[in-house]
C-alpha cells in the first residue's frame, strides 16, 4: 500500500551544520520527524490527541542513505510516503531534495512507526480513524 506523496519545505539553518558546514547526519531524521508530523496533521490527526486516546507513536526502525549533503540556507523539501499500513505499525518511504534541484536525492530513508499503548508502551493497534484516513491518501 503506498498513498500519495506528502511534502514539507525545510530551510537549513546554521545549527544544522556541523564544522564542515554541512548538515550534520542526524538533523535529518528531524527533517524526516517534521515531515511525518505534517503529514498526519494534514489528516486532522495531532499525536497529542492520540496519547490522549492511550496511543502514541515511535520509531521503531530507520534505515537512511546520506547521498549528497545540504549546506547553510539551502532550501529543502522533505517527502513523507506511506510505504505499508500495518496493523499496528506505520512504514513510511522518505527523502530530501534541494528545492532548486528535486531530481537529486540528499537523503533516502525508509522509516518504521510502532503503534503502542502509551500506558504500557506494549504494541497496539493503529487505530482505525488513522487508517481509514490515511488509506485515502493525500
Amino acid at each position: 500500500m503506498s498513498t500519495g506523496e506528502f511534502t514539507w519545505p525545510v530551510r537549513v539553518y546554521y545549527e544544522d551544520t556541523d564544522h564542515g558546514g554541512v548538515v550534520y547526519y542526524a538533523n535529518y531524521l528531524k527533517f524526516m520527524e517534521r515531515a511525518r508530523t505534517e503529514h498526519l496533521r494534514s489528516f486532522g490527526i495531532e499525536q497529542d490527541a492520540l496519547r490522549r486516546e492511550g496511543v502514541v507513536f515511535v520509531v521503531r526502525r530507520v534505515e537512511v542513505d546520506y547521498l549528497r549533503p545540504a549546506v547553510f540556507n539551502d532550501e529543502l523539501v522533505v517527502s513523507a510516503v506511506v510505504h505499508h499500513l500495518g496493523r499496528a505499525s506505520i512504514t513510511y518511504q522518505q527523502q530530501v531534495v534541494r528545492k532548486q534541484e528535486p531530481e537529486q536525492i540528499l537523503c533516502a530513508g525508509k522509516i518504521k512507526i510502532a503503534s503502542l499503548d502509551a500506558h504500557t508502551m506494549r504494541p497496539a493497534p493503529v487505530p482505525e480513524y488513522v487508517i481509514a484516513e490515511m488509506s485515502r491518501g493525500n
